[in-house]
């Protein structure tokens, strides 16, 4: 029997106690110390504030004040199950289980069993913590609703899910799966902040509860916490070492750690468990692609649609191959499937990006365009894009990033040279560039990084509409440009082995130039840059996973190109010698000297091994792997032309832009300097 509450005290006991489930632990402890001032040794009062002190890490006032009500009142079940968590947080483990062990005989719960959980995993007892795991979850009194929410989210019915998930946390609003699912919601919209608030409220309930662990993985990983994941990702398998969901989780931050060798024996340890399970053929792909091997590659696309004719992405990943010869049985296939009424736009627009390369192959430009046109038109669709706003963005980047804001900075940013940034439009050989440095022995090759990119989200945050970027830099005092600097040193320092250099080649940067001088004062940064209509074109005819919205119109493409020659003008101006211009076509016909001199500009002495780059093995992560394992080809100057009658829209767009690249448009030997560099 539980002791009665005075009428008086209830609602003061109510209000702590949601204060307490919605993570307002200092709120809660203040609310009961003034009800325990009235009812001094009150049990009710006493558990409540054990609790909350619990929840802030106060342990050894939690024990006290848990002892005493268990002492007072051994039947208390739920302050038995705290004043155990407690005795865990202060490692007396087997203290913990005896506290436990009467409660799951007389009174199981969720809470009783999760509690029981995290003693039993911190004493290394992996398989019964999962056992009991698996208890508390057929014991959740909520486990209709959250399983509701939970097909809701993985069949993409987002709003039905968020709206299942709130009404589980409006009556428990410390629910650990209601808590993870939001989570995964906020994840999902690129709000990681929120996504890890959530979840550090639902560790405050359970340390090690494989839910939440799982959503913990993928949230440090988007946060660029890399070596945090890995641990949280260990720990995970610990518990479930059978749960495909678990090696996928592990294989992300390997992926993202760029040891892709580890990523893929994780997704075949997935796969082992899960052996119908496309997505992860599909991945396994992936993988074997960055790791330049061809054959396995294939094999695992063309398993995905052994399994599964309709599988549109593994038709868009062979074709992604870009010297994949699609046979006639391929190409009808395709065009079956786009026959076939469906809702899934982003399928169909796959489909037609690979008819487009397959046609494409066979010299069938005309209809290869029309079905480059049509995966573009779905595409943009999915991903709407504002050409407008992008151009009054880079307008203002230019205002602000200005002689004088430098001037003032002057002396600010983290001074190691170590960082290279390749910057410019996809498409425009960014990655052979990549390529060639990485091959030199002091040079480090990662990815495309979102570290700036998620500076940049920060600095739009700060003025509370979400568009502070650029000009609230301007406020940024130089220790807080120089801490940007550090923070951005120590984040990617999980993916490079200890060389003097490493590039960022994150075309995106273009615009963040400004800000990475700023706060990298040393760092080299390379543009990569194409001919407008060859990179514009070949941009337009990629089908991208995420990240380039502005290419999926010909008007807009030409406008977008328009801002980035400006901006690159505007960093010349202000920032003189600190950007080197090196032109693709310029680049393929005239190798040793370009190389040269872009080695001269990173600092670097001339290593042949850079000539040689198709020979370096290494992982490379974007959609040029293939190519960049060949050596130099002209054959993409001037590619455009087999289009030309297509692509009127373009050139209208681009404007007189294009006659700073006259020269490039023949074929003979190209005049002018190899490089521009202001």
């Amino acid at each position: 029997m539980q002791e009665p509450v005075a009428p008086a005290l209830r609602n003061a006991y109510r209000a702590a106690w949601t204060a307490l489930r919605l993570g307002r632990a200092v709120t809660a402890e203040r609310q009961v110390r003034a009800i325990l001032a009235t009812a001094p040794g009150e049990t009710h009062g006493l558990h409540l504030l054990g609790a909350a002190l619990l929840a802030q890490g106060k342990v050894t006032p939690a024990i006290e004040a848990l002892e005493q009500v268990v002492a007072s009142r051994p039947q208390h079940v739920l302050a038995r199950i705290d004043l155990a968590r407690a005795y865990r947080e202060s490692e007396r483990f087997e203290t913990a289980l005896q506290m436990l062990r009467p409660v799951l005989e007389q009174a199981p719960s969720l809470f009783a069993w999760r509690a029981y959980a995290d003693v039993l995993f911190d004493l290394g007892k992996y398989p019964d913590a999962c056992f009991a795991f698996q208890q508390a979850r057929l014991l959740d009194p909520e486990r209709a609703r959250i399983e509701k929410a939970t097909v809701a989210l993985v069949s993409g019915d987002r709003q039905a899910a968020e709206s299942l998930f709130r009404e589980v946390l409006k009556a428990d609003p410390a629910h650990v799966a209601a808590l993870t699912g939001l989570a995964a919601l906020a994840l999902g919209a690129a709000q990681t902040e929120d996504a890890e608030r959530l979840l550090r409220h639902a560790r405050k309930q359970t340390a090690h509860d494989p839910l939440v662990q799982r959503g913990l993985v993928h949230t440090l990983v988007a946060a660029a916490r890399l070596l945090e994941a890995e641990r949280a990702a260990r720990d995970l398998l610990k518990i479930e070492p059978e749960n495909p969901q678990n090696w996928v989780a592990l294989g992300t931050v390997y992926t993202s750690l760029l040891r892709q060798s580890e990523a893929l024996d994780a997704y075949e340890q997935a796969l082992r468990l899960n052996p119908k399970q496309v997505s992860l053929q599909l991945s396994i792909g992936h993988l074997n692609k960055t790791l330049g091997r061809r054959e396995a590659c294939e094999r695992a696309y063309q398993e995905c649609l052994l399994q599964d004719p309709s599988c549109a992405e593994a038709y868009w990943s062979l074709a992604d191959l870009k010297n994949y010869t699609f046979t006639a049985a391929e190409l009808a296939a395709m065009r079956a499937l786009l026959e076939r009424p469906s809702a899934d736009a982003g399928a169909q627009a796959q489909l037609r990006f690979a008819l487009g390369r397959a046609l494409e192959q066979r010299g069938d430009y005309r209809e290869a365009f029309v079905h480059y046109a049509a995966g573009n038109i779905l595409r943009r669709q999915q991903q709407p894009f504002d050409i407008g706003k992008f151009e009054k963005k880079t307008r203002r980047v230019a205002t602000c990033f200005n002689r004088q804001l430098f001037e003032e900075k002057r002396g600010a940013g983290e001074v190691d040279r170590s960082p290279i940034f390749i910057v410019g439009l996809p498409r425009s050989g960014s990655t052979l560039i990549e390529q060639i440095l990485a091959s030199h022995s002091q040079v480090e090759g990662t990815m495309e990084l979102a570290n700036i990119l998620t500076q940049v989200r920060e600095f739009d945050q700060l003025d509370g509409t979400g568009d502070g970027y650029p000009e609230s830099v301007r406020a940024a005092s130089p220790e807080k440009l120089t801490a940007l600097g550090r923070r951005y040193l120590e984040e990617t320092r999980p993916l490079r082995t200890g060389k003097p250099r490493f590039i960022d080649k994150m075309p995106n940067n273009l615009s963040h130039i400004g800000l990475i001088h700023l706060i990298l004062p040393n760092a080299t940064v390379i543009d990569a840059r194409r001919h407008p209509m060859d990179a514009c074109f070949s941009t337009y005819k990629q089908h991208f996973a995420q990240g380039q919205a502005f290419s999926y119109d010909l008007a807009d493409l030409g406008r977008y190109y328009r801002c980035y020659l400006a901006l690159m003008d505007h960093w010349d101006e202000v920032l003189p010698g600190k950007v080197l211009h090196v032109q693709y076509e310029q680049l393929v016909r005239n190798p040793e000297k370009t190389i040269r001199l872009l080695l001269a500009h990173c600092s670097l002495p001339f290593e042949s091994a850079c000539l040689a780059f198709h020979e370096t093995r290494r992982p490379v992560r974007t959609a040029s792997a293939e190519q960049v394992r060949q050596p130099l080809y002209t054959s993409g100057i001037g590619y455009w032309k087999n289009f030309a009658s297509e692509l009127g829209d373009l050139q209208a767009s681009l404007g007189d832009c294009l006659e700073r690249f006259a020269s490039l448009d023949g074929c003979g030997d190209l005049t002018g300097p190899l490089i521009e560099r202001h």
